[in-house]
């Protein structure tokens, strides 16, 4: 980027490359092992050394256990469902609660807040033994819901969003309370079209959080029909015979819908979160 109208030099240029490239390796070495593991036959020692990047030998062995021996699909389709209703959930439920802290003048508003941030600062086994008895007087242990409602609104989601709705031109709501909007019509026609950036910003952390979240439903789920992909991994890891091989098989597919998720959403994050509702 030019500063002062003076571009950087041709060498610069190749050497800021160079040194993106060397981090974007660096970071992504993990997870190319991981896949090249996934990968290596059964015959080939993938403790040997020097270490080899490549397999010798590619199969799709491990894979084909995976799903053979595990019930993958069930932990796959128990996560999708626990982390999409958490995301819905968050949307709404965060949503609804930062537009009055961002917009609506009523007493006591700075203390609610407050109180609400505060609670960002709570770690989760402060919290994890009360919610345990909650759930199990209210019924919910051994249950996908028991996963869902911990995660159907969060302190930093109401934090983020109100944030994002103070940034909405006030004009904005004027326009639409002219042509008739109730405070619930602004929230819906004006400020989530308006926070469409971080709504998907707060979607992607909520819908990541969940996935790979392992110590509640350790706690909370016995039932091995109701496992999420954290806890099938575990099942994968915790046997007497550890075979690394359909270990990082299964850490790859759980990593899939993942980069899916976040290769689909990134486009949707942009700069300015008002630009196409000023636009409009």
């Amino acid at each position: 980027m030019a500063r002062n109208g003076v571009r950087p030099s041709g060498f610069v240029t190749a050497l800021q490359l160079i040194g993106l490239l060397l981090l974007a390796l660096f970071v992504l070495l993990p997870l190319l092992w991981l896949l090249s593991t996934s990968l290596r036959s059964p015959n080939e020692n993938i403790f040997a050394s020097p270490p080899t990047l490549l397999p010798v030998q590619p199969s799709l062995q491990a894979y084909q256990r995976l799903f053979a021996a595990n019930p993958m699909v069930t932990y796959l389709v128990n996560s999708t469902i626990v982390s999409s209703l958490a995301v819905l959930s968050n949307l709404l439920f965060c949503s609804l609660a930062a537009y009055p802290l961002a917009r609506l003048r009523f007493a006591g508003r700075g203390l609610v807040l407050a109180l609400v941030v505060a609670t960002i600062l709570i770690p989760f086994q402060v919290v994890m033994i009360p919610l345990y008895l909650l759930m199990v007087q209210i019924g919910l242990r051994n249950s996908l819901w028991a996963l869902i409602l911990p995660q159907a609104a969060t302190a930093f989601g109401i934090f983020l969003l109100r944030q994002s709705f103070l940034a909405v031109p006030v004009e904005l709501e004027e326009a639409a309370r002219i042509d008739g909007c109730s405070p619930l019509g602004e929230w819906w026609n004006v400020m989530l079209p308006a926070a469409k950036a971080d709504l998907i910003t707060l979607a992607m952390f909520v819908f990541i959080g969940t996935w790979g979240d392992f110590l509640w439903p350790l706690i909370i789920i016995d039932d091995p029909s109701l496992y999420t992909m954290p806890l099938g991994l575990q099942q994968l890891s915790s046997s007497f015979s550890l075979d690394w091989r359909l270990v990082a098989a299964g850490a790859i597919v759980s990593i899939i819908p993942v980069l899916f998720i976040f290769i689909l959403l990134q486009r949707y994050i942009i700069p300015s979160a008002t630009a196409n509702a000023v636009k409009g």
